[in-house]
């Protein structure tokens, strides 16, 4: 997903992965699959098959490791701030974990495809590429592109 947001002579791109259960839904999903799981594990247990209880708990245990996995990738962000003098990107988790900074008149939006033919858009500055939004599919990879090309443009325009 990206988000753009605009203050009086800077951008803000949020970018996030698609993600199709996010806060209260999730805890609703999983709580529903232990019940029905658990719902017949214990059934069946009633009717004298012992050994489905601990087979159906390690099942339930891979099953919340998966999706503690997945949700945790899921909740990847990262932030894009351009000005008219800085471009700064942040990524983490909840947090910034990653702080990249640099002027932006040293800075160049690289665009690239790698040998699958999939987009990968970066910042480049003294050497150094800065890869955002490889969590992007390709259709927000190419909005993504055409944001920040804009917001180029539009700063570019401004320069006295």
């Amino acid at each position: 997903m990206v988000s753009v947001e605009k203050n009086k002579s800077s951008y803000l791109i949020s970018l996030s992965p698609n993600s199709s259960l996010e806060g209260f839904a999730r805890i609703i999903f999983l709580a529903s699959i232990t019940f029905v799981c658990g719902g017949i594990a214990i059934m069946f247990y009633f009717f004298g098959a012992f050994m489905i209880l601990p087979f159906a708990g390690i099942e339930l245990t891979i099953l919340f490791i998966a999706f503690y996995l997945s949700f945790k990738w899921s909740s990847k962000k990262e932030k894009i701030y351009i000005s008219q003098e800085m471009v700064k990107i942040e990524k983490g988790v909840n947090k910034a974990e990653y702080l990249w900074e640099e002027f932006r008149t040293f800075t160049s939006f690289q665009i690239k495809k790698d040998a699958n033919e999939i987009l990968r858009l970066s910042f480049r500055s003294k050497g150094e590429d800065v890869f955002v939004g490889d969590f992007l599919n390709e259709d927000d990879k190419q909005k993504l592109k055409n944001e920040v090309g804009f917001i180029i443009q539009e700063l570019n325009s401004q320069l006295p």
